[in-house]
């Protein structure tokens, strides 16, 4: 069962990380693979959304729910599509003047295991370069010197780990 974590400081404010971090929309122009997404449903304290990755021949859609607490945290859990589960949190931590560290973690399942051997390993890929994708955006959206960059992946202290949901049988 693939999982990633990763906590990175970074020279923006936590309410920019956030707000980038939660337009799904904008998904498709810089995150790897992420060939279309979808706001489907609003609500109080989040949204639903769509979203297709896709590589060579392989496309695959799935729904998430995401609940949002501007401009602390993200929390992503899986509705429908190709998983088992697939859950995935964004923290965003004030870390001095308009910067802040990013504590990311990310765990999934294919439900197919043929599934699981064709593209879960650019789903993986794809998962491992979301920080780094957000903060390549980050750096083109507001304009920071390439020398600026503070980013440095590290494991996560694991902040934020959502449960992995129990599905009906």
């Amino acid at each position: 069962m693939p999982s990633h974590a990763e906590r990175r400081p970074l020279p923006f404010a936590p309410e920019i990380l956030f707000d980038l971090v939660a337009d799904v929309n904008s998904y498709p122009e810089f995150l790897p693979w992420c060939v279309a997404t979808r706001v489907r449903r609003k609500t109080e304290d989040g949204f639903d959304a769509d979203m297709t990755i896709g590589f060579k021949v392989f496309r695959e859609s799935f729904t998430s729910r995401i609940k949002v607490n501007r401009p602390q945290q993200i929390d992503v859990t899986y509705v429908y599509g190709p998983f088992k589960y697939l859950t995935n949190c964004w923290v965003f931590e004030p870390a001095g003047e308009d910067s802040c560290v990013v504590d990311f973690h990310v765990d999934f399942e294919f439900k197919s295991h043929m599934l699981e051997r064709l593209i879960g390993t650019v789903f993986t890929e794809a998962v491992h370069r979301m920080v780094a994708a957000f903060e390549t955006r980050a750096y083109q959206l507001y304009g920071r010197r390439a020398g600026d960059r503070k980013g440095i992946a590290r494991k996560s202290s694991k902040t934020c780990s959502p449960a992995k949901p129990q599905l009906p049988e």
